[in-house]
């Protein structure tokens, strides 16, 4: 199986780094402070587990892993809230091709062995409350994962969530709504680690949709307000977009774009062109000297 202008501004990107976080996620913060004495953004790529079977959705991220600096492992679920028609057909195949959480949680143990690429899993809060929220924790950490994202975490449960990744000692990485007030910002930002998880417009991913106007504003605040590094999501479709967030965004994070890659051939060829956007992409990134 293959394995796959202006400076920044000063940031404390190691206010996430608490007493008790496992190597992962210890190692996502170190990511993040080395991205920014260096000037760079991250690449983060999204990429659901079991699309379009198991074996080539691994085969996938490993080749991502070649050219990201944070890999996205996609929990595919029944009601994928946040997700627009590109996410939402993949993660349809990958249950139709029967895959189980047990499939993700191997994909990031596989990827941890092979690869030392930052590993996040982003599922919606179902699969979370079925298998249980401190077991899944668990699990995730053992597996190699650094932090875990939930975009529909119920308002009643974040407290015994956030207890259980902290008990983990891996990250919960919030996502603010778009346009989110300073004091709701300061709030996640007490709670949550790792990065903040900015959406690039309002709406579903897979949007090609111009990007919010007032988005590095709120990338700049949301940094100022929660001390964590802010990655850039949803909207962010080509090189072009992406070289335009990496100006003021710690992490640029890519999904269904690559997913439209891979779509366009079978096999090994999809894997291939998938990993050639994000090669495309990573060089796209400006390094600010």
């Amino acid at each position: 199986m293959p394995l796959s202008t202006e400076p920044l501004p000063k940031i404390p990107v190691a206010r996430s780094g608490r007493a008790g976080l496992s190597p992962a996620a210890s190692r996502l913060d170190r990511a993040f402070a080395a991205g920014h004495e260096e000037h760079r953004a991250l690449l983060a790529a999204y990429f659901p587990v079991g699309y379009p079977n198991f074996n080539q959705s691994l085969n996938t991220l490993h080749a991502l892993a070649e050219h990201a600096g944070i890999l996205e492992l996609g929990v595919p679920c029944a009601n994928p809230v946040m997700d627009g028609p590109v996410i939402r057909t993949a993660t349809e195949q990958s249950l139709t091709a029967g895959f189980r959480l047990r499939d993700a949680f191997l994909a990031a143990r596989i990827l941890s062995a092979a690869s030392s690429v930052n590993l996040l899993i982003m599922t919606y809060w179902g699969p979370v409350a079925a298998y249980g929220p401190q077991r899944f924790a668990d699990e995730a950490r053992d597996a190699g994962a650094a932090g875990i994202v939930v975009p529909d975490l119920p308002t009643e449960e974040a407290p015994a969530w956030l207890a259980a990744t902290r008990s983990a000692g891996i990250h919960t990485i919030p996502l603010p709504r778009h346009g989110a007030e300073d004091a709701e910002l300061a709030r996640i930002g007490a709670s949550g680690g790792g990065m903040i998880y900015a959406p690039g417009l309002p709406g579903l991913t897979g949007s090609t949709d111009p990007l919010a106007n007032d988005l590095e504003a709120f990338v700049r605040r949301a940094r100022d307000l929660t001390a964590l590094p802010v990655g850039v999501g949803i909207g962010v479709s080509d090189a072009e977009r992406a070289r335009a967030v990496s100006e003021y965004a710690d992490a640029v994070i890519v999904g269904s774009a690559l997913i439209r890659a891979l779509q366009r051939a079978p096999g090994g060829a999809g894997t291939r062109a998938a990993a050639c956007l994000a090669a495309e992409l990573s060089s796209s990134l400006i390094h600010h000297r």
